[in-house]
Parts: structure tokens; C-alpha cells; sequence
């Protein structure tokens, strides 16, 4: 490997070259501070030949060269002078703005404007609506992550040298005849600071050896992030042929997947749950050098592909209304509980799951059956009695998922299925441990953490027993029978108010007219008005604390022997 380096500044790499960013960079992802330390470093606390680190890039042509570490910076810059530009632009001095232009577009050998620097992933954006010189955009640009990044450092830097140029304006004690001189003075001091940075640059023969240092630098550094390392790696692999980039197009395919999800995913989990449910248990730190041994130039397609297809499957798991029919309520049903629990363990579980389903290798009742018996297991073992585990759980489910993955007709997976629910069964704490935690389940007005498990119980046990309502579950409200203006009276506390022998589900109409009447006024009302009662409730003409827990204890039996049981 040739390596060469040299100290220069801003301006002679500008002037003399070209530069592009290569598809297995990440994306734009400067934020506001980032933007602020850059302004301060540079233009408040401005000093001569100001040193901003290295740059490394490998040789593409004469003068063209692919980046390779410094493209946040080197972006940076870029957005920052084509905002000095326009400003140029707007107090009138024109030659000044193309003097800034021509180092953001030029013409190359063959007499065509190029601009300097040119990226794939942000094409037409960056190109469009901030590179271009005095001309209104005329594409249409789908804004994604990394357009919005680049907008808010336009916007930023817009906000920042207006800044400047509105102080003159404000200036009391410069003339108003010298005022636009003044500011054009500044800009030019603004320029130059831009242009007088100082770093090294590093230059390498080829693009091979390009993945192998922006591998190098970024597992050594802060910011390493499973997703660039492994986009890097398929990019090693995957060259691109004639005008269309197949990989390149696949992997933003999959990051569009993951990142429009209106569920709180992210891309580094989804291709660590996407290897535990096929390959191997790695811990996230040490998955990429498992990754790039298995994932070789033969087999780099295929893993893809599956990247792709399994990203479906990863959002549609967090997002329950995400490729799931009205048919398939159950499951998306199943799904949410799990979101609701706030669960990662099972999901390489759950992955294999419906995968096996999607590719027909399992029947849409056998996947039903499987996510419910997942559900009810962490309803009981996580939601209810907050068991832990030591590892064998999560151990389970990816040695599961693999088996499943790999099984090679419906028979083997069914049989495997009914192995996983048995273990599900028989890792299940004991009814005595459950009835103490459901009793300590509770919701009040200042205490509403398990609001969302509290409705999802009592709906449970309002579709077990049939109750009727004349509105959908959602519009129904949590009646406490023992209203919660009885805290600290009469023996109540907020956790027998609060306990689930205490909640009733109420159209808001019923819950109205009830108010904070006293019990037999209430139950008589809710027998007038046809409600659903629980027979508990109904065999009882006085309501205490004690009555609250008995009721309770009633509730976790059926709970855990009938509506929750595997």
C-alpha cells in the first residue's frame, strides 16, 4: 500500500482538484453543535492557519480523488461557502461570488462544469438547492435523514453570516454610505478564514486500499457504527457495473425500510438481530469481524439480498401496521404486546418466525399461535412479575430462531415450534409469584406508568368473558370503582385505588353519569345502563379495600390458568 501526505490548506485543495464521495461513506449527519464548535473554531476564535486535522482520499484520475476520512468537514466547508456566495451575491458584488463559485463548480479539461465535490447519496439535493449558483432548483427532491442534515447546515450557516452582516446594518458608528463595503470586507475576512485552513492531506493509489483504512480509522475511532462498516464491506465487494450501482441501490432500499418505520428502530440492531436469527449470538461490538469473514465476494449478493428482504420483516415486527392485513389481526396484535412490553429479547424469534411464514414454510395459524404463546409468556415472565434473566432466555430464543431458519420443510418447523412453546411453558414462574406482582399492578392520576398495561388487561379479560360495549376499546375509559378522592380515607391508599380489582372499562357517556358516586350508586347505574360487570362485583353490596384485593387475586387466577395460559 502507497501511501503519500502533504500539508496544504482549503484553498489549493479546491483549486486543484476534484473530489467524490464514494457510496460506502455515511451519510451527512452534522448537527447543530457540530455546526456551532466548526463556526467557533474558525470565524469567532479566528487565528492564522487554524489546523483541522486529516483528510484521506485515494486517486480516481488525474486530479479526481474518492474520499475517504474528512468528508463531514469537507461538506461543511462547502455548504459554508456557498452561503459566503449568495451573501456576496446580495450586497452586490458579483465578481466576488464567481470567485467563490469557482471553487464550488469549474470547468474540467473537457470545457464541462463539474462541481469540486460530488456525492451519490445526497444526488440532487446538495447539488440542487445548495451547490448551484444563482438559480432556482428545478428537480424535485425526496428529503430523507441526510437532506434534512444538509438543509439545517445551509439553514445554520445562513442564520450565522446574517448574524454578521446584521450587526453592521445595526452599527450605529458606521456610516450609512460605508455600510455595504463594511460588509463586504467581512465576508472577504469570512473567505478567507474558510480558505486559509490548514490540514494534512493523505493520498492512496486505489480504492481498494480505501475500505480497508475507512474500515481501520473508524474501528478505532468514537464513531464507529455497525452500518457503515458492513455498507463498507458489501461496497468492497460489490463493484458496480455499467450506469446502475445494484448494491448501492438494495442498501438504501433496506436504510429506507428501517428509517421511514414509525416505530423507534435503528439500523446497527436491525443487522445484529438479522445475523442472531439466522447465523450466531454476537454481541453487537463483536459482530462486524464475524461479518466480514463469512461475507465474501461469492456470497456478498446473496447476504444482501437477504439484508433487504429481512428488513421487511424487522419493521413490520416493530410497526404492527406494517404489511399485516385485517386478516392478520392476531398477529399484529401479538406484535404490539410485545412493543408494549418493551421487549428486544424474543426478536430474533419472532424475525425467524415470520420469515417462516412469509416463505411459506410455516401456516398463518402456526405463526398466530407462536407470537401468542411469546406474548403470554413475557405477559406473565417480564409485564406482570418482572422476572430476570440470566441469559438463557435470550440464548433460547436465537438458538430457536437459527434451527427454524435452517429447518428444511413445514414438518421440521412445526416440530420445532412445539419444542420452543413447551420450554415458553416450563420457564414460567409459578401462579404464587404472579399473584403477588398482578396485585401490585396499579394506575391513578399520579401514578399512570402502567396505564397502557392496565388497558391492555382489562381488555383481555373484557374479550375472555364477552363483555359488551357500545363503543371499540379505544374510546373507553379506566372507571375506578372506588373513586380516587378516597385516597387516605376509610383505610384506602392510592395502591389499593389504583390495584386492578379496583378498574373497570367505561364508554366516557357511563363514566360521566357516574362521577364520583358511591358504590351501590354506581353498580346500580351500571346495571341500568346495561354495562358489563364482573360477577365479583356483582355478588357484592359493599366495596373495600379488601374487597379490591380478593377481586384481584379472582382476576389472577383466571389470568394466569385461562387468558394468559400457554
Amino acid at each position: 500500500m502507497k501511501i503519500e501526505s502533504k500539508d496544504t490548506d482549503i484553498e489549493s485543495l479546491l483549486v486543484g482538484s476534484y473530489f467524490h464521495i464514494p457510496r460506502f461513506q455515511r451519510p451527512y449527519s452534522w448537527d447543530d453543535e457540530n455546526l456551532n464548535d466548526f463556526w467557533n473554531d474558525v470565524v469567532v476564535n479566528q487565528s492564522e492557519d487554524y489546523f483541522i486535522g486529516s483528510m484521506v482520499v485515494f486517486k480516481k484520475e488525474k486530479q479526481q480523488f474518492g474520499v475517504v476520512d474528512g468528508q463531514q468537514r469537507l461538506t461543511t466547508i462547502t455548504i459554508l461557502l456557498c452561503v459566503i456566495r449568495d451573501c456576496f451575491l446580495k450586497v452586490g458584488s458579483n465578481d466576488l461570488a464567481e470567485g467563490i463559485h469557482q471553487l464550488v463548480e469549474r470547468k474540467d479539461r473537457s470545457n464541462r462544469n463539474e462541481y469540486v465535490l460530488k456525492t451519490e447519496t445526497s444526488f440532487p439535493y446538495f447539488q440542487e438547492h445548495i451547490q448551484k449558483f444563482d438559480d432556482d432548483p428545478e428537480l424535485d427532491v425526496d428529503i430523507q435523514i441526510e437532506e434534512k442534515n444538509l438543509s439545517n447546515a445551509h439553514i445554520r450557516f445562513n442564520k450565522l453570516v446574517g448574524s454578521v452582516i446584521s450587526a453592521i446594518d445595526n452599527d450605529a458608528s458606521i456610516p450609512e454610505e460605508n455600510k455595504n463595503q463594511v460588509k463586504i470586507d467581512k465576508l472577504v475576512n469570512l473567505r478567507d478564514a474558510v480558505l486559509n485552513l490548514s490540514l494534512i492531506f493523505i493520498t492512496l493509489d486505489n480504492e481498494d486500499d480505501a475500505y480497508l483504512i475507512f474500515e481501520t480509522l473508524n474501528t478505532r475511532g468514537k464513531d464507529l457504527a455497525l452500518t457503515d462498516l458492513v455498507k463498507n464491506h458489501f461496497s468492497k465487494h460489490l463493484k458496480a457495473r455499467g450506469a446502475v450501482d445494484h448494491a448501492r441501490l438494495k442498501w438504501e432500499s433496506m436504510l429506507d425500510t428501517i428509517h421511514n418505520s414509525s416505530s423507534d428502530i435503528a439500523s446497527d440492531n436491525f443487522i445484529y438481530h438479522f445475523w442472531s436469527s439466522r447465523y450466531e449470538a454476537v454481541p453487537l461490538k463483536k459482530l462486524f469481524p464475524k461479518i466480514k469473514k463469512e461475507i465474501i465476494k461469492a456470497t456478498a449478493k446473496e447476504y444482501l439480498n437477504s439484508l433487504v428482504s429481512d428488513s421487511k420483516i424487522y419493521r413490520s415486527i416493530h410497526e404492527p401496521t406494517y404489511e399485516w392485513s385485517k386478516n392478520e389481526s392476531e398477529v399484529s396484535d401479538s406484535l404490539y404486546a410485545l412493543q408494549m412490553f418493551k421487549l428486544s429479547q424474543p426478536t430474533p424469534a419472532t424475525m425467524s418466525l415470520v420469515r417462516a411464514y412469509r416463505e411459506d414454510k410455516i401456516k398463518y395459524k402456526k405463526l398466530r399461535d407462536s407470537l401468542s404463546a411469546i406474548e403470554k409468556f413475557h405477559f406473565i415472565f417480564t409485564a406482570i412479575t418482572s422476572s430476570r434473566s440470566s441469559g438463557g432466555i435470550s440464548a433460547m430464543y436465537s438458538s430457536f430462531a437459527i434451527r427454524l431458519f435452517e429447518s428444511k420443510d413445514s414438518q421440521e418447523a412445526s416440530n420445532l415450534i412445539q419444542e420452543f412453546v413447551t420450554k415458553l411453558r416450563d420457564k414460567r414462574p409459578s401462579l404464587e409469584e404472579f399473584n403477588v406482582a398482578f396485585k401490585e399492578v396499579i394506575y391513578t392520576n399520579s401514578n399512570s406508568k402502567q396505564k397502557n398495561l392496565v388497558r391492555y388487561i382489562l381488555e383481555k379479560f373484557s374479550l375472555h368473558y364477552g363483555y359488551k360495549f357500545p363503543v371499540d376499546f379505544d374510546e373507553l375509559t379506566i372507571e375506578h370503582l372506588s373513586p380516587q378522592k378516597n385516597i387516605g380515607h376509610d383505610g384506602w391508599t392510592e395502591s389499593s385505588i389504583g390495584c386492578l380489582g379496583n378498574l373497570i372499562f367505561l364508554d366516557q357517556k357511563v363514566n360521566g353519569e357516574l362521577d364520583i358516586k358511591g358504590f351501590l350508586e354506581k353498580k346500580y347505574i351500571l346495571n341500568d345502563t346495561g354495562c358489563s360487570l364482573p360477577e365479583f362485583i356483582l355478588n357484592t353490596n359493599e366495596w373495600t379495600p379488601d374487597h379490591v384485593y380478593r377481586n384481584a387475586e379472582e382476576m389472577a387466577q383466571v389470568a394466569y390458568s385461562e387468558i394468559w395460559r400457554i
